[in-house]
């Protein structure tokens, strides 16, 4: 039996802004226009986790807000915002919807990959469509074949976050080499030339669509790649183009900002949820309202500090890795690995902000029509993101410390 296909929006590329309209957005402008759209975002929760995949509204809304020219660099007419701008104009979409939050905040992200790839390869890509819609998926990585004027692309994909609204496709593949170990390339193809499996079915994180993709045998020219190595530690295109700060940063920190912030997000709106529910809560027996018991208040109070203490690792983080690519090698893939590590402390304090949450406002939580159980589900489901595996990220840590190599290829 064939693999059934997955029912996606490749944009029609007809409502991008003009220029004018880019240069016009201002940061608070920015954030401004997003805030505005979080009644929207939660009201389409439900029903595009039933969908499995972003809703198209509110897909439309996000587009027509600038919001994905948020990493685009501004020589080519995009905002190229600073890392704090792009984790407050993400929060409110998280706050919404987590599962939105992520899939638009990767879909924003992931032009800061395009800004890697050769310039003249930008200045096309960047011509065709003002900002590029594109998952990035990594595993398991496919095969590519040197052949004249570029590489013979094939394999099969996991974890294709943005697929599902994507103009463009960027995929890792290795390239073999004799006698030695292969090398990564991240390819980049139009979204026409992939297949994208209809895989998605989660307990979490369900409205990301983040389906399969399949390539048989596309041919990707030369340009139209870059090799991931230099990228780790911020000495790629990017950097050679734009000089030092946000595209000559390294490449894996980064990753790890942009899927913390709906972890965060959910984090947020837990202990404004929590709080609202104090107000009228009385457990079963009881006379008095939850508001008024001393436990709920440590446990709402544990919450929002958790919260808050998370946030101030997560901007840290994403300021602090402007600065690392600045740092040579061996120091660098240490930095890289401690700020690796501090997220992921920071995506586990998240996971137990929503959780307890959960456990001051009773069985209600777990209802489907409550908001509760859906950031429970999906920030529990963030948490297992391999950059945020604390097994690894803790061991890795603890191996600089004391003067062991890494034992990982993620770095």
């Amino acid at each position: 039996m064939p693999d059934k296909l997955a029912d996606r929006r490749i944009p029609a590329g007809d409502d991008f802004l003009s220029r004018a309209e880019v240069e016009a957005i201002t940061p608070d402008e920015l954030i401004a226009r997003i805030t505005a759209l979080k009644p929207l975002i939660a009201s389409k929760a439900a029903s595009a986790e039933r969908e499995r995949r972003p809703d198209d509204e509110v897909w439309a809304a996000l587009r027509r807000s600038g919001y994905f020219y948020l990493y685009v660099p501004r020589r080519f007419g995009g905002l190229e915002f600073d890392p704090d701008t792009y984790i407050s104009a993400t929060l409110p979409i998280a706050e919404a919807c987590p599962s939105t939050g992520w899939t638009a905040c990767f879909a924003a992200e992931h032009n800061w990959l395009i800004a890697q790839m050769p310039e003249a390869t930008q200045s096309e890509v960047w011509g065709k469509t003002p900002y590029v819609i594109a998952p990035s998926a990594a595993s398991p990585p496919g095969s590519a074949t040197p052949v004249a004027g570029g590489y013979r692309l094939n394999g099969r994909w996991k974890w294709g976050t943005v697929v599902m609204n994507a103009d463009w496709v960027m995929l890792n593949a290795l390239e073999p080499v004799e006698g030695g170990p292969p090398i990564a390339r991240m390819m980049l193809l139009r979204a026409e030339e992939v297949e994208v499996l209809d895989t998605w079915q989660m307990a979490g994180m369900a409205a990301t669509g983040s389906n399969d993709i399949r390539v048989d045998d596309v041919f990707v020219p030369d340009g139209y790649q870059f090799a991931v190595q230099p990228v780790r530690s911020g000495r790629g295109n990017g950097r050679a183009i734009y000089g030092s700060g946000l595209y000559g940063s390294p490449m894996l920190p980064n990753l790890c900002v942009t899927a913390a912030i709906p972890a965060l997000g959910a984090a947020r709106q837990a202990v404004q949820l929590c709080r609202e529910r104090l107000q009228t809560h009385v457990k079963l027996g009881g006379t008095a309202k939850s508001v008024e018991k001393p436990a709920a208040q440590m446990r709402l109070a544990r919450a929002d500090l958790l919260a808050r203490c998370a946030e101030r690792t997560i901007r840290s983080a994403a300021r602090e890795n402007l600065q690392t690519g600045e740092i040579d090698e061996p120091e660098q893939t240490g930095e890289r690995i401690r700020i690796r590590a501090e997220i992921a402390i920071a995506v586990q304090q998240c996971v137990e902000a929503v959780r307890t949450c959960c456990e001051a406002i009773g069985s209600s939580v777990h209802a489907l029509e409550n908001p509760m159980q859906r950031l429970l589900r999906d920030v529990q489901v963030m948490q297992s993101h391999i950059v945020y595996d604390l097994d690894i990220a803790t061991e890795l840590h603890g191996r600089t410390l004391v003067g062991l190599p890494p034992n990982s290829l993620l770095l």
